[in-house]
């Protein structure tokens, strides 16, 4: 599972229409969000930092939850965009989602366990469950 990473309003109209998770690494202005869904009709999610998100209009929250699109807090930790412009979410995350999937654990104990394990945000961890995980 990969997660693209966006960090200036110009890369917004340059992203593939394909993308269906997106992290922003910059304070989005609602012109901004809507030019994201513009842009990438077939998106999910869209991910903010902590900081960011308090910042997002309840009018753009309204609009997301209106599209389907899950608006989710979190980072992605030691990801270097000059490197690579897609966040990699580990195989062994999804491998361990599954085990304990299987073992017969709740949701919320997965999302919080994985959440621990992973530095990933449990928003995103709940989405890698339902997306990623038909067991």
């Amino acid at each position: 599972m990969r997660i693209r990473v966006v960090s200036s309003r110009e890369e917004i109209f340059t992203l593939n229409p394909n993308e269906r998770i997106v992290h922003l690494a910059f304070r989005p202005s609602n012109k901004d969000v809507l030019g994201l869904v513009e842009t990438c009709p077939k998106i999910e999610v869209i991910q903010l930092p902590k900081s960011y998100m308090t910042t997002v209009s309840k009018s753009i929250e309204m609009f997301l939850e209106m599209q389907r699109i899950q608006l989710i807090e979190g980072d992605v930790w030691g990801h270097r965009k000059d490197i690579n412009e897609y966040y990699t979410v580990p195989s062994s995350v999804i491998e361990r989602i599954k085990e304990m999937k299987i073992e017969g654990k709740s949701s919320e104990d997965i999302e919080a366990r994985v959440s621990r394990e992973s530095k990933l945000n449990p928003g995103m961890i709940a989405y890698i469950l339902t997306k990623e995980t038909p067991v």
